[in-house]
């Protein structure tokens, strides 16, 4: 997955934790190689040889699931969170220490958007040569409700799962106290904006912190806008809680993506949240939550 991995659980023994650990992590590894970016052999870099050519492919029931998810996040979000602005990349070289011309964001423009695809279950169709599409925030969230789900099926009532920050809680600790998890500040790498107190559900969150540049003073973080191809520069931190992972991963980086409109449109989807933009202004649910000690159970 790229980033720091855990599983935490407790078993009436040893050998029932190590078997259903095993089971979540063969499944994350599963689909890593089913729709990294990173291999020539998964599923998607398929899609995406299909993409670059333009045509048509079939896809299995979990990937069609994925492409539905994707549809959904991409209405809701005013075509905000689209995963064919992965392309975006090939100019965006967070390690590069510049930023790219207009004019090459621009090229890679035409080749973005979700509206350009053909998605008639299970047949996907790319109807201009040279698109790609990214499940990247999509497929880890949903990889963390997996494991999760397995471990239960398992038997396991109580642990948790951690890819990369993206949180799923099977069930609290053993002696019923919750799980203490820290919301890391964006500017301060041991700042902490919020520790919550959960018994149960997800934890996502999106931010500029992970991978970016500052140039001329300015940081340029790694959420691009797709309709222009540039970084948000209003939010610098987005935490959302949902009862999926997935759920909160694309609510926060939808929150991230609709800039000064983000506090409002969390506020109307209704899931408990904290927010922080590059003034350093925070604001959520989860701050009002943490002020009144009303911790989720």
């Amino acid at each position: 997955m790229g980033s720091p991995c855990s599983i935490q659980l407790y078993a009436s023994s040893a050998k029932k934790a190590k078997r259903a650990a095993k089971i979540a992590m063969d499944d994350v590894y599963r689909l890593e190689a089913n729709y990294s970016r990173y291999r020539a052999d998964s599923f998607l870099s398929e899609i995406n040889r299909t993409a670059a050519r333009g045509g048509s492919i079939t896809v299995d029931d979990e990937t069609a699931g994925l492409l539905d998810y994707a549809a959904t996040c991409y209405q809701q979000s005013d075509g905000l969170f689209d995963i064919t602005s992965g392309i975006l990349r090939r100019v965006w070289d967070f390690k590069s220490g510049s930023i790219p011309a207009q004019e090459t964001i621009q090229a890679l423009i035409t080749k973005i958007g979700w509206y350009k695809l053909n998605w008639q279950r299970p047949i996907l169709t790319f109807t201009i040569p040279g698109m790609e599409i990214d499940f990247g925030g999509v497929v880890k969230e949903y990889a963390v409700d997996r494991a999760a789900s397995l471990c239960r099926e398992a038997g396991i009532r109580h642990g948790i799962v951690n890819l990369g920050g993206d949180i799923k809680i099977i069930g609290p600790h053993h002696d019923g106290s919750p799980w203490r998890i820290a919301i890391r500040h964006p500017r301060r790498s041991d700042g902490v904006l919020q520790t919550l107190l959960l018994y149960s559900g997800a934890l996502a969150s999106s931010g500029d912190y992970e991978r970016c540049i500052t140039v001329n003073g300015v940081r340029y973080g790694h959420v691009l806008n797709p309709k222009t191809g540039w970084p948000v520069s209003y939010m610098a931190a987005v935490s959302v809680v949902g009862e999926f992972c997935v759920v909160a991963g694309s609510a926060s980086t939808i929150g991230m993506l609709k800039e000064e409109q983000g506090p409002d449109w969390l506020d109307e989807l209704g899931l408990p949240h904290l927010w922080v933009n590059v003034q350093g202004v925070i604001g959520g649910s989860l701050m009002e939550s943490a002020a009144n000690k009303n911790f989720l159970t």
